[in-house]
């Protein structure tokens, strides 16, 4: 019962941010949306960005397992571009509201967690340090942030070769001179 009252939560939140302006996404405005008690939305969270917070959690532990099924490291990552950009009116609609500066922080710790799950699991940079290897994952994750929050219908249309070029820089690098 717990999981359906945050799912009807986080779907009233969503419905928030597609159909109003988003400048001031409220609790108030959740609960009024999906019909609950102030009580109960906090008894589920902390406030908004707790919520967003569990969201991303959830979105992510569906994404991982339809990740595992796909054959390349490539094809994950084109994976979670796919994902990204659906979700991507959301998180605009989100960055517009009162709390743009807590969903970006909440957003980078997302992917740099992911990241680091696939490196926990396929056992990569193992010549670097804990530091290194954080920092370029931490790296890594605010490229991607950055691509994301930049994205044109233009990229989409070259998503494949896109997701080919960032893959590169991810595991190959790419020299600046020939």
């Amino acid at each position: 019962m717990a999981d359906n009252v945050k799912e009807a939560i986080a779907n009233a939140a969503k419905e928030i941010l597609m159909q109003e302006k988003a400048h001031r996404l409220t609790v108030t405005d959740i609960v009024n949306r999906c019909k609950i008690t102030r009580q109960t939305f906090y008894y589920h969270f902390e406030d908004v960005p707790d919520l967003c917070r569990w969201m991303l959690k959830n979105d992510t532990k569906q994404f991982i397992q339809k990740a595992k099924n796909l054959e390349s490291d490539e094809e994950r990552l084109k994976f979670l571009f796919v994902i990204a950009i659906n979700v991507l009116p959301y998180v605009k609609r989100g960055m517009e509201s009162n709390y743009k500066s807590e969903l970006e922080q909440i957003l980078l710790q997302h992917i740099q967690s992911l990241f680091e799950h696939v490196c926990d699991e396929k056992d990569l940079y193992q010549d670097c340090t804990r530091y290194e290897t954080r920092l370029i994952l931490r790296y890594h994750s605010l490229a991607i942030l950055g691509l994301l929050q930049n994205w044109q219908s233009e990229d989409t249309k070259n998503l494949d070769q896109i997701v080919h070029t960032v893959y590169r820089l991810m595991t190959d690098g790419i020299s600046p001179l020939s």
